[in-house]
């Protein structure tokens, strides 16, 4: 029995090498991460950050509580705190149904049932379009749940309810940021 020819082995091993950094390094090419509130713009050929880019969305008015709510968390994240934009390029229309339902019913100790848990279920639909043009450039829908205890006196059932209303308003607004935001950078690839 003969040992296997090291100098082939070697050159071999090399070889193998040299093609799997190649081919990784091609997986880290296609690799577009980039930090969502950078310098470089959101489209292609935009001389604006992203950050002025999101500021620059205005968000069309809304009639509910709860809408209200994730339309203020919307135009605090797209502004950073700014507030609205003066001169607009973008129109945000939001749309926001609210579902509540009793997610668990205990039995106590009378003959009826009670529920003692909640959940609160915001879902937002949104049509993106240019200011100037009408155009839309998006349309999309979020939805997030918020659960809440319901105890048994009337008033502090409300408030968490409320509370959960909030909650949910939050995180609805922060993926519907991101998902325009998304948007944004589609709408400049195919431009």
């Amino acid at each position: 029995m003969s040992l296997p020819d090291l100098e082939k082995t070697t050159h071999l091993l090399r070889r193998a090498a040299l093609y799997g950094m190649v081919a990784s390094m091609a997986l880290v090419s296609a690799c577009t991460v980039r930090p969502l509130y950078s310098s470089a713009p959101l489209t292609a050929g935009s001389t604006v950050s992203a950050s002025a880019e999101l500021a620059s969305i205005a968000v069309k008015p809304v009639k509910t509580r709860y809408a209200q709510q994730v339309r203020n968390n919307l135009i605090f994240a797209f502004g950073q705190g700014a507030g609205e934009p003066p001169a607009p390029v973008y129109m945000l229309d939001l749309g926001v149904t609210e579902l509540v339902e009793s997610a668990a019913v205990v039995q106590v100790q009378t003959d009826e049932d009670e529920p003692t848990a909640g959940t609160v279920t915001l879902t937002a639909n949104y049509v993106l379009t240019d200011a100037k043009t009408g155009a839309v450039i998006a349309t999309g829908k979020r939805s997030i749940p918020s659960s809440f205890d319901k105890p048994r006196q009337e008033f502090a059932s409300y408030r968490a309810q409320l509370d959960a209303e909030n909650r949910a308003a939050r995180e609805l607004a922060e993926m519907v940021s991101l998902s325009v935001a998304q948007d944004l950078v589609r709408h400049g690839k195919k431009a």
